[in-house]
Parts: C-alpha cells; structure tokens; sequence
C-alpha cells in the first residue's frame, strides 16, 4: 500500500485531542513510537484507518490524525474485516488490549488471523484489566490476586503469540514498551507485510499491575533476559552472547550456555519457514514474564490475502453474469410493507 512519495513528520498523526491515560501508562510510548514510524511509511493519515476496541489501549484513535473507528468490546477485529473487504485500498490497524481481544474479542481475533484479512493488529498486553480497576485477564498469571480475584486466580493463562500462531497468522511478533526503536522496527516490519500481522506489545500498567514485566525489561536485567530474535542468525543472547537457544530430543527449545554446547548446535531463526511449528515452539520457551523471552518476529510468510481472493472471485462473477441489480434484488422473493 505505499503510495507515491510524500515527506511527512509526527505532527501530521498527531490529533488535537489531549492524550488522557494514567501519568506513567505504558501506552504513551507505544503512542509515540507508532506516530514517529508513520511518516516513513509513506502512506496518507487519510488513507489510515485506526479501529479499537473497549479498554485503556482503545483510547489510540482518538490520538491519531486518521480515521478512527472505537468500536464495541471485542469486536474491533470484525469491525476492521469489514472495513478492509469494502475498502481494500486503504491502511487498516487494529488496536486493543489483552482483555479485549482474548476474551470477549477472542473468537474474532483468531478468525481474523486465520483468514488472513490484511489487517496490523497490535494487541497492548499488561496482563490485567485497567479500564475497569483492575480484574485479572486472561493473560493474568495463576493465583494472581486482584478485585475479581480475591483469592488468586485459578484460570490458565493465554499465550498471545501461541494463540496467534495457532490460528495461522501468517505474521506474528512481540516486543515492549520501554523500546522505543524496537516498537517503531516491528511496527514498520508488520506494515510491510501482506496479509493478518500480529504483534504482541508488553505494556506497563503502573496503576493496577506495575512492573509486571520488570524481571525482563529492567534495563540490568534485559541482555540475560530478552531473547532477539534475528531470521537466518543463530539464537543467542547475553551481553557476550553466552546464552543460546537449542532444541532438545523431544523438538523442544531450550536455554543453554553456548560453551558448552557450541554455536553450530544452536537453533537458527527461520522466520519464513512456512510450517508454524518452530516459531510456535519459540512462543512457548516462557510461560511467564520471569524467564528468558523472545522477542522480534516470529513468523513472517506468504499466504493469499483474504480481500484480494474476494475481489478476485466478485470479478469472475461480475464477469460470468455481468453487474447486480441491488433494486431488483430487494425486491424479489417474498417482501412485506411494515406500516
């Protein structure tokens, strides 16, 4: 969807809406890094169209010189199919949270995926419920305790990433909201891509969940504990690259130190390999924000892309039977007159 070259700066997706989240919210940096890599995009913010949910990250639109669309709880990856099929010339992004989106929102979000609409889906995950005061989500951890919670939480938590690639989404990758330039590269990378692209957004809610993500993200802790992933590179990680990714007797990833196992045995990023399964066996190497965590772009490849293969199929009927009469349509079969 680029478009002929045209200069623009942050300033031409900023709205005139006063950005209102919590002092400190996550959210102002993943704001800033998705206003700093528009412009490069080259793409017109009116021929953007930005669609949320219900929820602290729904609120982005507001904040975006674009067309903007704050839909119903858990809808926004329906709403957003229907704008793409209508409107397949234009730049469809879809914003929500982890509640949102893997909850109410769940059955739309894994069917958007696998269809493969060409929608960007950025789901913000702080692994609680903000909006509302703080229930636990279904990224919360077990036993995790809060106002609907008072006795820990029993519910299994979702992976966002497994859940992604398990509905085949032919894009999927996460990073965090403390990189600034880490956001901006995966937001330009999942933009670049054809098709359903999902990206998975660590994000501080220093309100009801803060530092949920600090066992990682610390700034002393991220070299031994964030795992970036780099297609046709082997996975290591560590200030010196000690660290390594190999697979075990069962295909299963494991961290080991690269000394003693050496670099030849680590596994190499395949982020085109078209079977799902590697990048699905990445996503699960932690269960919790307190482990080692990939992070970057697990799958990147190439499928048919749900509004192309529609146009493609109203332009062979079109073709076969010429052009619909929509008047002639409404009135055949049986009609009523209601009074």
């Amino acid at each position: 969807m680029t478009e002929t070259a045209v200069t623009f700066t942050r300033k031409d997706f900023e709205s005139d809406q006063e950005v209102r989240w919590c002092p400190g919210c996550g959210d102002y940096g993943i704001l800033a890094a998705m206003q700093f890599v528009l412009p490069e995009l080259g793409v017109k913010p009116e021929n953007m169209v930005f669609v949320s949910g219900i929820g602290c990250a729904a609120r982005l639109p507001y904040y975006m010189n674009t067309y903007g669309v704050h839909s119903i709880h858990g809808r926004a990856p329906a709403v957003a199919t229907g704008v793409a099929l209508t409107r397949p010339d234009l730049n469809v992004w879809v914003i929500g949270g982890d509640g949102d989106m893997l909850s109410i929102g769940g059955n739309h979000l894994i069917h958007a995926l696998r269809r493969n609409v060409n929608l960007k889906i950025v789901m913000f995950n702080n692994q609680i419920y903000g909006l509302t005061k703080g229930q636990y989500s279904p990224t919360s951890e077990i036993g995790k305790v809060t106002k609907s919670t008072p006795f820990g939480s029993l519910d299994h938590p979702f992976n966002p990433l497994s859940v992604a690639l398990g509905a085949e989404a032919s894009f999927v990758a996460r990073t965090h909201d403390v990189d600034r330039k880490h956001m901006m590269e995966t937001f330009r990378r999942m933009h670049a891509h054809e098709g359903a692209a999902f990206v998975e957004v660590f994000q501080n809610c220093n309100v009801f969940n803060d530092g949920a993500f600090s066992a990682i993200l610390k700034r002393d802790n991220r070299a031994d504990m964030l795992i970036d992933l780099v297609h046709g590179e082997p996975i290591r990680f560590g200030a010196e690259g000690q660290h390594g990714v190999t697979l075990n007797e069962f295909g299963e990833p494991r961290v080991v130190e690269v000394d003693d196992v050496g670099v030849e045995k680590l596994l190499v990023h395949d982020e085109h390999r078209l079977d799902p399964t590697l990048a699905f066996a990445l996503s699960r190497i932690a269960n919790a924000p307190n482990m080692p965590t990939p992070i970057g772009v697990f799958r990147d490849v190439v499928r048919p892309v749900y509004e192309a293969e529609v146009q493609r199929q109203l332009a062979v009927s079109i073709k076969r039977t010429g052009p619909g009469d929509l008047s002639k349509l409404l009135t055949s079969g049986l009609t009523w007159t209601v009074s």
